[in-house]
């Protein structure tokens, strides 16, 4: 690996990018959006100084190719779109390292690698503005559920085929993107850990055993609207009350099991001070890293929930929004990220994923899949004051790259 890498060159690329897409309020790369769109036509002018064969696919994943003297391919993957008012990091330094991976390897390599190697920017990874995550990810990989996909909605009622046809995709036919997966031997992904595990310990990087499974509904309660004023405390079927209850209960759950639950949005109709609330509407994000206590916390959610229905007078109802199993990823290749990290800066530690990642679909899809961590400072991500001190970033992308380089030549045969 004499080749040329330089961190450094990508650090000052995640700069440019921040000044590109950003504003005072943080990273606004909503995908589907003018700025993502902006955000993608810069990688693209990156990706055009190498000898890539570059297109997107059918579900708009952006896939850059580096032919190598076998058609076997591993995939390096990340994603530009952000939440609103995100961070700098939380994607953008998946794929920026991945594209310092590409130089490398094309000039180790003089533009013929032993297997080819391949950079996907997926589409709308965070899910921000329709509610389902890993969108082209899943498509590719044959998980997405079509009919739910198909109705979900924005905030101001826009569809996500709609949306999806405003960029040039047509929504029925997004799961033709699975046919880039052919010959694919390995996916990689580094990303910024998002939470407080590594920066606990005092370590800059981790290898992630696998990513939590998923239960996201939203549950709507439904009273009756009355007069704030005339109605008395004991007469009113109060919507609000119930939703209101669960918040604490769905701690109670969380320690019980072990897990995750989150509330994450809460909707009331009519929406005025004069009026008891009718209608209310929250959403439930529920995660553990293994399949059966994930199961256990939404059948307590859902008895709580008939719970505080009953006694409040008020009905409940369920939608499910979006679901993924837990994902293990690939025991060989996990050790490899672990030595990898081992021999950039002498200690390793392994950890679960609680946020979900687009290399769960690779994984679920039967790719062998590993992911690397970086520390967050202060645990933080999806907010502005995301932050990954700069020696960091650099050896993160120094042992992605000493890993990627291991599994070329492992799939390569070299071991």
């Amino acid at each position: 690996m004499n080749a040329p890498l330089d961190p450094k060159r990508t650090l000052a690329e995640l700069k440019e990018l921040r000044r590109l897409t950003s504003d005072d309020n943080g990273a606004q790369r909503v995908a589907f959006t003018k700025t993502w769109l902006a955000a993608r036509a810069w990688l693209k002018g990156k990706l055009a100084e190498l000898p890539l064969e570059t297109h997107e696919d059918a579900a708009g994943n952006l896939w850059a190719t580096l032919a190598g003297r076998s058609e076997t391919s591993v995939l390096i993957g990340g994603h530009l779109d952000s939440v609103p008012n995100g961070g700098w990091l939380d994607g953008s330094l998946n794929v920026l390292a991945g594209l310092e991976v590409l130089r490398r390897v094309n000039a180790q390599h003089g533009g013929k690698p032993p297997v080819t190697v391949r950079l996907v920017d997926w589409a709308d990874e965070e899910g921000a503005r329709f509610g389902k995550s890993l969108f082209g990810s899943s498509a590719c990989s044959g998980t997405l559920d079509m009919d739910e996909a198909r109705s979900l909605r924005d905030g101001d009622g826009v569809t996500l085929p709609a949306a999806l046809k405003e960029i040039g995709v047509d929504f029925e036919g997004v799961k033709k993107s699975g046919a880039e997966r052919a010959r694919a031997a390995a996916y990689l992904e580094l990303h910024i850990e998002q939470g407080p595990v590594l920066l606990d310990l005092g370590l800059p990087l981790g290898a992630v055993l696998g990513t939590f499974g998923v239960e996201r509904h939203a549950i709507t309660f439904r009273g009756e609207a009355a007069h704030s004023g005339s109605t008395p405390m004991n007469r009113r079927r109060d919507a609000f009350l119930a939703a209101a209850r669960m918040g604490s209960e769905i701690y109670r759950i969380a320690e019980r099991h072990s897990g995750v639950c989150t509330i994450g949005s809460c909707v009331t109709k009519p929406g005025i001070v004069t009026s008891v609330v009718e209608e209310c509407r929250i959403t439930l994000d529920q995660r553990h890293l293994e399949p059966a206590p994930l199961a256990r916390m939404l059948a307590d959610a859902r008895a709580a929930a008939d719970r505080f229905a009953s006694e409040g007078g008020v009905s409940a109802s369920w939608e499910r929004i979006w679901r993924i199993d837990p994902v293990p990823f690939d025991p060989d290749l996990v050790g490899l990220c672990e030595e990898s990290i081992r021999e950039t800066c002498g200690t390793a530690h392994r950890l679960p994923s609680g946020p979900l990642h687009d290399a769960a679909e690779m994984g679920r899809a039967g790719i062998p899949t590993a992911m690397m961590f970086v520390q967050s400072l202060r645990g933080l991500s999806h907010n502005k004051a995301e932050d990954t001190r700069e020696e960091h970033l650099e050896l993160s992308i120094r042992a992605f790259d000493r890993l990627a380089g291991k599994v070329i030549e492992r799939v390569s045969g070299g071991r």
